[in-house]
């Protein structure tokens, strides 16, 4: 299942990204979105879970939550 990750802290990078959906199970990929002008993030990024009940329990566990100062969005991407 592709997740897209909202509201994430301009100072996040993608192994943390990836480290945060880890905890929850495997992934496939994990690509935080970067602004080319500058390199730093843009504040969103894609994660894809192995299984699909692995994707559901992330959007669970980690929709709303703190990341930094930012309560983070978490949902099932469009974008396949």
């Amino acid at each position: 299942m592709k997740l897209i990750v909202l509201n994430l802290p301009r100072n996040f990078d993608e192994q943390s990204l990836a480290l945060l959906f880890k905890k929850i199970g495997d992934i496939k990929s994990c690509n935080l979105v970067i602004d080319k002008d500058t390199g730093i993030s843009k504040g969103f990024g894609f994660v894809e879970m192995a299984l699909d009940h692995e994707g559901e329990s992330a959007i669970n566990a980690l929709h709303g939550s703190k990341v930094g100062n930012n309560s983070i969005r978490v949902k099932q991407s469009s974008e396949e």
